[in-house]
């Protein structure tokens, strides 16, 4: 007799569930993982036009330097900078689809500090 029965067909349909109640998770941490790039990108990208800034004027808050909130390229973190004419610190924080990133918040500082540890 050819087909399936009621039993295999719910065994195979069990099977499948528990493979994706499995997958599903991992699949959105490595999503995540990747769309934090964009964030770091960001920040890696302002710091470098402070240090060009700081390097012309000798101040981070110079009329030239940005300054302010604006959107990473792909919009998945909002970026803002706190500015002293010796300091900054830049801090890119998630929205969207990336708000519920275990990570949270990234900073860049003018010393090279990024955090949190272990999501750079």
């Amino acid at each position: 007799m050819l087909g399936f029965t009621l039993i295999e067909l719910m065994i195979t349909v069990a099977v499948i569930a528990i493979l994706a109640a499995i997958a599903y998770p991992s699949y959105t941490q490595y999503v995540q993982e990747a769309r934090r790039t964009d964030g770091m990108s960001a920040l890696s990208n302002l710091a470098g036009q402070l240090e060009r800034c700081y390097t012309v004027s000798n101040d981070y808050t110079a009329g030239s330097c940005p300054s302010g909130t604006s959107t990473s390229d792909e919009g998945f973190y909002s970026v803002s900078i706190t500015a002293s004419a010796s300091s900054y610190t830049l801090t890119a924080s998630p929205q969207g689809a990336q708000s519920t990133d275990d990570c949270g918040n990234l900073t860049l500082n003018h010393q090279g500090v990024r955090t949190p540890d272990g999501c750079w």
